[in-house]
């Protein structure tokens, strides 16, 4: 069985780059919808890879948030809801923030904002 030359020529040049940006694509939309799922930790890490893991946490009212900055980088923690000063970070800090009140707070990196958001999402525990 003989394949049509313009489709024999294509599988081995022009059909790559196309095939190797399709799966980079699955692979980067498999992680993002597997980071959406909240995670119920107060520990946050920033690997070396210019994000926040796991992307989004709960914990209850009244709990200290860490996030540790593991990259290579400087990095920040910047409340978005309500705006706050960015905690900096050089690579192998911490900073903590205590969160008085239940709701969903959306953060990011300062430095990174368009790669690094996270949010997290405080609960009342007393009913």
């Amino acid at each position: 069985m003989s394949l049509h030359p313009l489709l024999h020529a294509s599988v081995g040049h022009s059909l790559r780059p196309a095939l190797a940006l399709l799966l980079a694509l699955t692979f980067a939309a498999c992680g993002q919808a597997a980071s959406a799922v909240p995670v119920a930790t107060d520990h946050v890490d920033l690997p070396r890879s210019y994000r926040f893991a796991p992307e989004t946490i709960t914990v209850p009212v009244g709990t200290t948030v860490t996030w540790t900055n593991n990259d290579n980088f400087t990095h920040s923690v910047r409340l978005l809801d309500p705006e706050a000063d960015p905690l900096m970070m050089k690579p192998g800090e911490q900073v903590t923030y205590v969160f008085e009140r239940a709701g969903s707070f959306r953060y990011d990196c300062s430095l990174h904002p368009k790669d690094m958001t996270g949010s997290v999402l405080v609960e009342d525990s007393s009913g």
